[in-house]
């Protein structure tokens, strides 16, 4: 599809339909006919182009591939369909790739190592020579965890600044690679106890983190030619430290100045957007911050000297541009395309040509290239085209109270052509459990489930992300406990307004969620009638040890503590793996054998305390799968694995010729 200028100026020439979010009540379209069941094919039949990012000339793409049950990285010039492609290995994942240049892409890998008993994420950083048509390593990590720590890239692609130990037994230094032929000159030693290094957009190294059990230092200098000094002391007990705290959330600093920006909540306990001072750590005047949420993240111009976009979410994800051109062109948009979040992803540098990504909770999603100038919008990819807007189902923001008072703000999706009542649920919690929260976009298995006859219920229990301070801490030592509460009162609540049946309810979810799902229907078996979990944490204990630095928080830097609570709380009293005598519904277990998040060995503690328990649950391994799914035939496995077992455990009663057969009660599970 090509887009006219005639279509970019008239709103109407585009015909979409539109979503509703509804806080103020729930809302269904019994009208409508009940859609004809989805082939789950349907909704796993991806598009081959993903996450497409411009060059900075505007001349290439380099995007996320996927082909059968291998992953890629794809370059493609813009106004051509020849691909060259980046492949890995099965035991290697891919985090992610940027542009460095015009000619060289960086690309991100981890892999799960394994020494003895103990398990660890690794990362290491490849670079794709466009020209050449070759990859290779770069930087090299001494053996070291953190392979692609890059603190600083030459936006002229010719040099790289990264962080890097010579060998586990060494704190990083900084080094200048170079990106022609990958030499290296290391240009800030290391420094004791400092693990974290920070750049200005000038590639001068100005800041140093140093941790240690009980307190963060931290060192700064403003040039190459000056000492890094001490400027701040941050002990755990005095963490309610505003002025050092704000330290540790900066997240660009502007070459010679000591003022910048910095994210801060220390007027309402949300953060906002202030003007900040490095050196004498001073929070200044309040640049932006939204009434009800964080504001997420921030950008600045390429050279630093004015603040270009915040970023938000309250309902959906948003932006606001300072940039006036930019706000002018994200106008133009979005009256081009008004019931769709419509992003402006990447540009080229000159802004001549942008990737325009657009989505709705009933639109997967398509990638379009825009030309401001010529007034063009052509898009070039879809993320699934099998599925029409008609067919799905609308999905609305609502809150609710949860027992000790605490306001869930939620998304309930209900099934089209079905009355809001008496209907089957599936809660389904997202993952994280911190930093992570759940959003307007579109979700294929809340879809899926919406289409199968199912209510989907999809709370932002306390700890989410972007609800401020004090919703956080609430859920602080919280996971199996107040967080669980939240998935239930959602329940309760849904209950009381007749929307759902209490009796037909199961729970399912991935990593985090997974967990949640699990310890639902062991901690409340009177609640669910069975549970399904991908990639599922089932002993926290051992997660905390394989996570190890690399779970942080920028609310608090003790992440064991938050997730344990009280320093004598059992992490095992609320782990599923550590409980399974007291399980007694069914459940759906599986896993990617080759998860560098949630490793492989979570699963076969499941599944080796269910057998010594003789508990029966049905499992799977999806080999050569990760944190989740790059083989759509694996994907669509797994929703058929799941619906067979919900049809079994929790029939959604619905079998489309209009009979509606009422299913048994749940049943303990035989012993």
């Amino acid at each position: 599809m090509r887009f006219s200028a005639a279509m970019l100026a008239t709103a109407a020439a585009i015909s979409f339909t539109t979503t509703s979010a509804s806080a103020d009540g729930i809302t269904s379209d019994a009208t409508v006919s009940a859609p004809a069941l989805i082939p789950t094919s349907h909704f796993v039949d991806q598009g081959y182009i993903r996450y497409p990012i411009i060059s900075p000339d505007g001349q290439n793409l380099v995007f996320r591939e996927r082909i059968g049950n291998k992953t890629f990285v794809g370059i493609k010039p813009v106004d051509s369909d020849e691909i060259k492609r980046v492949g890995f290995p099965k035991t290697q994942r891919l985090n992610w790739y940027r542009w460095t240049g015009n000619g060289h892409i960086l690309i991100s890998i981890s892999s799960v190592l394994k020494i003895g008993d103990f398990e660890f994420r690794s990362s290491d950083l490849a670079i794709f020579d466009l020209t050449a048509g070759t990859t290779r390593r770069l930087g090299g990590n001494g053996g070291s965890l953190d392979g692609d720590d890059i603190i600083y890239q030459d936006p002229n692609g010719e040099f790289l600044l990264m962080a890097i130990q010579k060998s586990i037994y060494d704190y990083p230094g900084v080094f200048r690679i170079n990106i022609a032929d990958g030499s290296r000159t290391e240009i800030v030693k290391p420094q004791s106890n400092i693990w974290t290094w920070m750049a200005d957009d000038q590639g001068v190294v100005r800041m140093g983190f140093a941790y240690s059990p009980y307190s963060t230092k931290i060192f700064y200098r403003r040039t190459n030619d000056e000492p890094f000094r001490l400027i701040s002391k941050i002990r755990e007990k005095d963490s309610d430290d505003e002025k050092a705290e704000s330290l540790i959330d900066v997240s660009r600093i502007v070459s010679g100045k000591d003022e910048g920006y910095v994210l801060s909540n220390k007027d309402t306990g949300r953060f906002a957007l202030y003007k900040f001072n490095y050196l004498t750590r001073e929070v200044g005047e309040l640049v932006f911050g939204h009434p009800e949420n964080d504001v997420t993240s921030f950008a600045l111009s390429d050279d630093g000297s004015a603040l270009e976009s915040v970023r938000y979410t309250d309902s959906r994800d948003r932006i606001l541009w300072f940039d006036a051109d930019l706000k002018k062109r994200q106008t133009m948009l979005d009256k081009t395309m008004p019931d769709r979040e419509v992003w402006m992803q990447s540009r080229s540098r000159d802004g001549k040509r942008m990737v325009v990504y657009t989505t709705s909770p009933t639109d997967p999603g398509s990638y379009a290239l825009f030309e401001p100038g010529a007034r063009k919008l052509h898009r070039f990819a879809a993320i699934n085209d099998m599925l029409e807007d008609v067919q799905l189902a609308e999905t609305q923001y609502l809150r609710y109270e949860a027992r000790d008072g605490l306001s869930i703000p939620a998304y309930l999706t209900l099934p089209v052509g079905r009355e809001a009542k008496n209907l089957p649920l599936i809660i389904l919690p997202h993952g994280g459990p911190f930093g992570v929260r759940d959003t307007l976009d579109y979700n294929m298995e809340v879809q899926f489930l919406a289409n199968r006859g199912y209510a989907v219920l999809q709370p932002n229990f306390r700890g989410s992300e972007s609800y401020g301070e004090e919703f956080y801490k609430r859920g602080e030592g919280q996971i199996g406990r107040g967080m669980q509460d939240d998935l239930d009162d959602g329940m309760d609540w849904l209950a009381k307004q007749g929307v759902i049946n209490p009796s037909r309810v199961c729970i399912v979810g991935s990593s985090y969620g997974g967990y949640a799902a699990l310890w639902g229907v062991i901690r409340n078996p009177e609640r669910y009638r069975c549970a399904a979990s991908f990639a599922g944490v089932t002993d926290f204990k051992s997660q905390l040890k394989y996570d190890g630095k690399s779970l942080r928080s920028r609310y608090a830097r003790a992440w064991r503590d938050k997730i344990r609570g009280e320093e004598d709380f059992d992490l095992d009293s609320v782990s599923p793996s550590k409980n399974i005598a007291r399980l007694d519904r069914p459940i759906l277990l599986a896993h990617g054998d080759v998860d560098s998040n949630v490793p492989y060995s979570q699963f076969k503690k499941m599944v080796d305390a269910a057998k010594k328990a003789r508990k029966p649950i049905e499992s799977h391994t999806y080999k050569g799968e990760g944190h989740g799914f790059d083989d759509s035939a694996n994907q669509k496995d797994w929703l058929d694995r799941l619906e067979a077992f919900l049809a079994l455990h929790n029939p959604s009663d619905v079998n489309r010729v209009g009979t509606v057969a009422t299913p048994p009660a749940p049943a303990p599970m035989a012993q």
